[in-house]
């Protein structure tokens, strides 16, 4: 019984700390960012009238010439997106800029936002360190820089900075906030402004060049990007096709943890196992006087069985307690990350279908661990083991 608890103990404290850090890395990745991106591009080449009109005709290298940045009507496209999608949409102007102070120049994102929308579509609001998004409009070209990068630059709320866009612009603006998004990549490389600010470094007024979607369940974006694509027409990006890579490491690390799992199960179940071997061997005597007193072979087999089923039951029942001690222990434990200089507790997932499948498996590998020695007992002719007894 004891070893049985041990398996199913181990085994539900396994699961729930890998699937709980697992899910923890997946909120902090999503709330970093929007569940759909929409930019001012197209997935492929719009095909052309003459390729259209004429089968045969075939065209390559086609200049794009005067194709002017942004979404076109992007208020009525927004309008239009928040009659069926199960959220809410922002939209934004993202640029890439040069940030300049004290002789350092870094190269950054500078996306502007409208801070009363923004609130819908993102945590940005939550992540500010100093400052609210509500101070962009009253300092003077405000902006909210990562505390990542503001470390970098050695400047502090209040200070003044230097933007440089990609037309040589230039414009002195203020930090008015720090925001911290648990991620050291975005960081150190990504700043928010108004859209006017924005637009301003772009050298395009008025342009709208990305929409940012935020679902009310994140796992259904890649279904909701895909129609918004062939609503559009834009490319629409969802978090999970943004992440790919990362995300099918994921698949290699599940593989992992099951393997761990089921190795452990296996452990308990070879303990269990070999325990019905000895008294199966033990009780050979026995077997031989119930069979020669007319038992069935298939009677002698179920007594042993329902003695595993048994043991395994009490041995699921305390691994199931000792199980949840375990997980409750862990999430207390609480650890020190040198990168952000933060201290987090592990994350826990607490869900009734590791136990359910931890339960399971462990009974079904008590049943076959007593079947087997049972089965080979309960073969042999009873005189041959009263005539081999000592």
């Amino acid at each position: 019984m004891a070893g049985v608890a041990m398996g199913v103990g181990f085994t539900i404290m396994m699961a729930g700390l890998m699937q709980g850090s697992q899910i923890d890395f997946l909120r902090q990745l999503v709330d970093t960012m929007p569940h759909i991106t929409v930019d001012d591009e197209r997935r492929s080449v719009p095909t052309q009238p003459a390729e259209q009109e004429y089968a045969a005709v075939q065209m390559a290298d086609i200049a794009n010439v005067g194709k002017r940045p942004g979404i076109k009507y992007p208020e009525s496209v927004m309008s239009s997106l928040r009659s069926w999608i199960p959220g809410d949409v922002a939209p934004s102007v993202t640029t890439s800029a040069i940030i300049d102070h004290g002789g350092a120049r870094i190269g950054i994102t500078l996306t502007g936002i409208d801070p009363r929308r923004e609130v819908q579509v993102s945590k940005l609001a939550a992540q500010m360190r100093e400052g609210k998004l509500d101070d962009l409009s009253r300092a003077p070209n405000g902006i909210i820089v990562g505390e990542a990068l503001a470390e970098k630059l050695g400047v502090k709320t209040g200070n003044t900075v230097l933007l440089v866009g990609g037309q040589d612009t230039r414009l002195n603006s203020t930090v008015a906030g720090l925001f911290r998004s648990g991620l050291k990549r975005v960081d150190e490389s990504q700043i928010y402004s108004l859209a006017g600010t924005a637009q301003l470094m772009m050298g395009q007024s008025g342009v709208v060049n990305q929409l940012r979607l935020r679902l009310n369940d994140p796992m259904s974006a890649q279904k909701v990007a895909a129609q918004v694509e062939a609503q559009t027409g834009y490319k629409s990006v969802s978090w999970q096709e943004a992440n790919a890579d990362l995300l099918s490491t994921f698949t290699v690390r599940d593989f992992i943890v099951l393997t761990v799992m089921g190795a452990m199960l296996l452990t308990s179940s070879f303990a269990t196992y070999n325990i019905i071997s000895t008294i199966t061997h033990e009780k050979r005597q026995d077997i031989a006087i119930m069979k020669s007193l007319g038992m069935r072979e298939y009677a002698v087999r179920r007594i042993f069985i329902i003695e595993s089923i048994i043991i395994g039951v009490v041995g699921i029942l305390f691994g199931w307690i000792l199980g949840y001690l375990l997980c409750y222990g862990w999430s207390k434990i609480t650890i020190f990350n040198p990168l952000t200089g933060t201290t987090v507790p592990l994350q826990i997932y607490y869900s009734a279908m590791h136990y359910v499948v931890a339960g399971g498996i462990s009974l079904l590998c008590c049943a076959g661990a007593a079947y087997f020695p049972a089965r080979k007992a309960t073969r042999v002719h009873p005189v041959d083991i009263i005539r081999g007894a000592s």
